[in-house]
């Protein structure tokens, strides 16, 4: 009987993906994307079909400030427990809930925002959609990490992804571009809000994660008490100001204690400032080339969508075959490199066959460096301060993304529309963290488990 030895291992490493709690990430994973695009790629599209200058596209990224802030109140969800809800479906599923709900409001109250005479307006709106959707990022990316055992990080963060794109790239992204052109773009939001009922599904048919009992926290609220205790602290207070160390400051401080962790911390911050600048001003740049929204929706989406799906996928065997930190450091400079296939696709003009190769493989490589990226931050996590830790080291990454990108549209005006020039600067932006990775790999190896 013949073996195949190439179908063997790829079954090998496959077999995670087969794990039931795989389809729940998933469609947790649709519902955290489903609102980006309608915050960031189809929202500049949007704004730039009312007139809107580049300029101000680019200052709308402010408003997704709480995508890059939301550790703050991360604590908050770690600790929190909800009237009736927490009861009855468990600490992490009750609050997937209630922002789901909240979420599906945002995005309707969205859906009625006029930026031709309302622009302020509008903004507070996607104010309220990214205040929402950064939320519920806490919780499933709490959920996400301790459902799983560790050594199935790589693939859980893989189809959490894969999810992502699902809901953001296919529907959010491409649905909303096609619904946009039949409809126009007010029923194309309004339509979408329905999309996150599929994590609210997901969230009713899945189990709570079962984290056994802290050590950490009765630890630190022992040695917070009595630290209290001996500097004759009042015995009404000091339960709350002990709520508040470990909830507040506990997770922070245990996170200093790691190794490297200064290093670690500004790798994040500038590792996707490259990618930043790009993603912000790519619809803008598709648009000013000539391409219709259904080109865009079926290039940039689509086509987009497969490769990246394939990347993603790719990330997750490669994370596990050859570690965390190798597989994002390949990963990083392969998302450099495809940053310039836009300069060409910028002095090739309206080429429908460089679009596709363009974004196609920006795509794949952004599906390989999203998976390594995603597992490395959540090995950084202490399952004692789950959502609050991983809400810090993901809001760094995103500060970036958010503030970093608000200048993408003074670039390109300070360069005279030059996108060729614009997205050469993106790709040695996106550089500067593998100098810093490599650094990492060498001196604390340990912190991603190489």
């Amino acid at each position: 009987m013949y073996s195949f030895p190439f179908l063997s291992a790829l079954g090998r490493a496959l077999a995670p993906y087969r794990d039931r709690r795989m389809l729940t990430l998933l469609a947790l994973g649709f519902s955290s994307g489903l609102p980006a695009p309608l915050v960031f790629s189809n929202l500049s599209i949007w704004l730039r079909d009312e007139g809107v200058s580049r300029t101000d596209i680019g200052l709308f990224a402010l408003a997704a400030t709480p995508y890059a802030i939301n550790f703050l109140w991360a604590p908050l969800i770690d600790r929190l427990r909800l009237p009736y809800l927490t009861a009855r479906l468990g600490r992490r599923r009750s609050w997937a809930l209630l922002m789901q709900s909240f979420l599906i409001l945002a995005i309707l109250v969205l859906s009625f925002a006029q930026p031709s005479q309302q622009l302020w307006m509008m903004a507070l709106a996607v104010l309220f959609v990214t205040f929402i959707s950064a939320t519920q990022d806490i919780v499933i990316d709490a959920y996400r990490i301790e459902i799983l055992e560790p050594e199935k990080y790589g693939s859980g963060s893989a189809v959490g992804i894969w999810g992502w794109h699902l809901g953001g790239t296919l529907v959010g992204g491409a649905g909303g571009l096609y619904l946009a052109q039949a409809l126009g773009w007010n029923m194309a939001y309004l339509l979408l809000a329905t999309g996150v009922l599929i994590g609210m599904t997901a969230v009713l048919l899945s189990p709570e994660p079962q984290v056994p009992a802290s050590q950490v926290h009765a630890q630190e609220t022992a040695k917070a008490d009595r630290y209290l205790q001996d500097k004759g602290l009042s015995l009404r207070l000091r339960p709350l100001v002990v709520w508040c160390y470990v909830t507040l400051v506990a997770p922070l401080w245990d996170f200093t204690r790691r190794q490297g962790w200064l290093l670690i911390l500004i790798f994040i911050f500038v590792f996707k400032l490259g990618d930043a600048l790009l993603g912000r001003m790519s619809g803008v740049f598709y648009r000013e080339l000539g391409f219709s929204l259904g080109e865009i929706a079926e290039v940039a989406k689509v086509y987009g969508l497969t490769a990246n799906l394939i990347g993603i996928v790719v990330g997750g065997v490669l994370v596990a075959r050859i570690g965390l930190l190798r597989a994002l450091f390949l990963s990083g400079f392969a998302t450099a490199a495809t940053n310039l296939t836009y300069s060409w696709l910028a002095v090739s003009g309206q080429s429908t066959a460089v679009f596709i190769f363009a974004v196609a493989s920006d795509s794949f490589t952004t599906g390989l460096v999203t998976v390594a990226l995603v597992a490395y931050l959540s090995s950084l996590c202490n399952t004692a301060y789950t959502a609050t830790q991983y809400a810090l080291l993901a809001s760094l990454a995103n500060l970036a993304r958010i503030w970093f990108s608000a200048s993408s549209g003074m670039m390109v005006d300070a360069l005279d529309g030059d996108w060729g020039l614009f997205f050469l600067l993106c790709a040695l932006i996106a550089l500067l963290g593998l100098p810093l990775l490599y650094w990492i790999m060498k001196r604390y190896p340990e912190s991603g488990r190489a």
